[in-house]
């Protein structure tokens, strides 16, 4: 990649906005309102505006290995926390992909290095769903269901944080598990049952 055309691009960018509507930038500059959080993978295939057909301003977007959402990890809790309390989003989606390297990469009986905690809490998805998991006997079939089921797992983890709880208590915030699949372009929907997951951990993880 020359790095020359990234400018070249985004002059032509900057142009075509113009031309569409010349206070595009002086919008933008205004502040932002998003009714969405974001949370995927930073594999560079999966482009969070782009694959929802959204523009700038409209989703607040998170991305690291294998969309997590891990407790102890400053990052993600404080863009959950930016998002959820200050900016009011109204939904938030964990959204996983087919053909994740870094899924895949938890199934290696192997040492990856500074990787090895991250991966761990893949890891640990896979224990939690052995029995499903090891009765699939095609390893791709196996593979693709794993990165199904870490949405499902991110999604809890987001359910336990206290500001996801509140917003839901106050103003009816909705939690959603999606996967891209990289191969048809198309979005899929898990269908995660927040108020069911809500129920199901409030005894232990009830912080309001």
């Amino acid at each position: 990649m020359q790095l020359e055309r990234v400018f070249e691009n985004n002059q032509k960018w900057i142009q075509e906005k113009l031309d569409t509507d010349t206070k595009y930038f002086d919008k933008l500059g205004s502040g932002q309102n998003p009714e969405l959080l974001f949370i995927g993978c930073s594999d560079s295939r999966v482009t969070a505006e782009e694959l929802m057909g959204l523009g700038p301003g409209e989703a607040f977007v998170h991305r690291n290995i294998a969309n997590m959402v891990i407790s102890i990890d400053l990052n993600v809790m404080s863009v959950i926390t930016y998002a959820v309390e200050y900016l009011k989003v109204q939904h938030v989606v964990i959204c996983g992909h087919y053909g994740c390297g870094g899924v895949k990469a938890a199934l290696q009986s192997a040492d990856l290095g500074i990787l090895n905690p991250w991966l761990r809490n893949i890891r640990d998805v896979y224990r939690i769903h052995k029995i499903e998991l090891d009765d699939i006997s095609n390893e791709e079939n196996r593979y693709e269901r794993l990165v199904e089921l870490n949405v499902k797992e991110q999604c809890v983890n987001l359910i336990k944080t206290s500001s996801v709880q509140k917003a839901y208590r106050d103003r009816g915030l909705k939690v959603h598990g999606w996967v891209f699949d990289v191969h048809t372009g198309k979005l899929i929907d898990l269908k995660i049952d927040f108020e069911k997951y809500l129920h199901d951990i409030m005894e232990i993880y009830h912080l309001d």
